[in-house]
């Protein structure tokens, strides 16, 4: 029996690290990263949201940053970072492939 395999795109949607970092960097001003995390993380624990421990919550924060630095919506200047006027996209459902 042949497995059938999808070649339709689904559309996910951002989580909430994004979602946060997003909204701290929609700001016009330069965060280094300890204190972006900072208010990302007291932001996701107000929405009790902050789970599976700081430190795994840091690494996704600086993945997720990081994601959106190569993407150019954010800028890094030395240990800066700082949102750009196309960061207001990065909360738009991306294509994948199903697999």
């Amino acid at each position: 029996m042949p497995i059938q395999r999808k070649s339709a795109f689904s559309r996910r949607l951002p989580d909430l690290v994004t979602e946060e970092l997003v909204g701290v960097l929609s700001k016009k001003t330069s965060f280094e990263f300890k204190q972006l995390f900072d208010l990302v993380h007291e932001k996701l624990r107000k929405r009790n949201a902050a789970s599976g421990g700081e430190e795994m919550l840091r690494l996704r924060a600086y993945e997720k940053l990081q994601n959106l630095v190569s993407r150019g919506m954010v800028k890094k200047t030395g240990k800066k970072y700082r949102g750009l006027a196309s960061l207001a996209n990065a909360l738009e459902p991306v294509d994948a492939p199903v697999r």
